[in-house]
């Protein structure tokens, strides 16, 4: 039953191929002496039997009867239809394949002589040598190294077909069909990689979006930080001058008061004790509710009068510092009985 059905599919493999090769044969032309010879064509002539010459394009001359034209052969490069055939890939997968062969005469009397059929005899070796280099590769190299595939089948028949006349110049895969669950298998594992790749390049973005946002937020704290420096910078020197200012101004004050005090501004300097007793017991009670005051805070006199006392006791060269001190002392103390029997008073 197999051997049967085998053999009507090689049948019909061979019919097709002949109508392939069919229609670049050439019918013979009749021998009228004077014969004209088309480019790029060959005709082989045979007198009385056995091969006599082949005639070359244009103008030939023949005897009658005794020469006969038996062979046309065509001299420019043919394509022909490879039909479909199964081929079994290296890991045993079964692929429907078929493609067209370029091939050109180069020896007219080889490709007469040489072989029956000519175009038959390459098509059937490029079929089977097909097979054979499928057989060497796995599926997926079929795929990818498709070129390398037909350059290998292209050599395979041209060492063949050297003793034909005949070179194939290129072999080309025109369909490869696969079976329907390889197929299916093929069709999701695309798929899954492409999925793939989608995920890889989605996390790629999220990466790339992190990284320009953690950049951002480093260079915007960067700058922050420059900004407080150059504003503490600023504060600071603002402040050091303003120290500074303060610092000459309390100089110059103090150099006046003591400019003065030393033309008898006695009148002067009291008052301004005056002044900063006055203001210093009006801000006790702001601060809080404890106040610390001297037995004789409503005498103002007694506490300018002594202010005064230690002035002149600072101001004393220290060579009278000794008796005018115990004078002073003296003066003070009795100045302080005197106010005291004044206030018992």
């Amino acid at each position: 039953m197999f051997s049967i059905r085998n053999t009507l599919l090689r049948s019909r493999n061979l019919l097709n191929t002949y109508q392939c090769v069919a229609r670049y044969r050439h019918t013979k032309p009749i021998n009228t002496m004077i014969v004209f010879v088309p480019q790029q064509e060959a005709w082989v002539v045979e007198r009385m039997g056995r091969f006599h010459k082949v005639l070359e394009p244009g103008l030939n001359l023949l005897l009658p009867i005794v020469d006969n034209i038996k062979y046309v052969q065509s001299l420019k490069e043919i394509a022909i239809d490879i039909p479909k055939q199964s081929a079994v890939t290296m890991d045993n997968v079964t692929l429907s394949i078929d493609g067209v062969l370029y091939l050109r005469v180069l020896d007219p009397y080889k490709a007469s002589y040489g072989v029956e059929d000519p175009e038959f005899a390459i098509t059937q070796l490029a079929q089977t040598t097909m097979r054979s280099e499928l057989g060497k590769i796995s599926l997926d190299t079929v795929f990818q190294e498709r070129e390398s595939l037909n350059n290998g089948i292209v050599e395979a028949i041209n060492k063949a077909s050297s003793a034909w006349g005949i070179t194939c110049l290129r072999y080309e895969i025109r369909d490869i069909k696969l079976p329907e669950r390889v197929h299916e298998a093929m069709q999701m594992q695309v798929e899954a990689e492409r999925k793939k790749r989608a995920k890889v390049l989605e996390s790629e973005g999220v990466r790339e979006a992190e990284i320009n946002v953690a950049e951002g937020k480093k260079r915007a704290k960067i700058l922050a930080s420059e900004a407080l420096k150059t504003e503490r910078i600023n504060q600071a020197l603002g402040e050091a001058n303003a120290i500074e200012n303060i610092a000459k101004a309390k100089a110059a004050a103090l150099k006046t008061i003591a400019e003065s005090l030393r033309n008898e501004g006695n009148n002067a300097a009291a008052l301004s004790v005056a002044e900063q007793y006055v203001k210093a017991f009006s801000e006790l009670a702001k601060t809080g509710n404890t106040l610390i005051i001297p037995n004789d805070a409503g005498n103002v006199s007694t506490m300018v009068a002594q202010a005064l006392g230690v002035y002149k006791s600072l101001s004393i060269p220290e060579s009278n510092l000794v008796p005018k001190n115990i004078h002073n002392a003296k003066t003070i103390k009795d100045k302080g009985e005197y106010f005291s029997e004044f206030e018992d008073k």
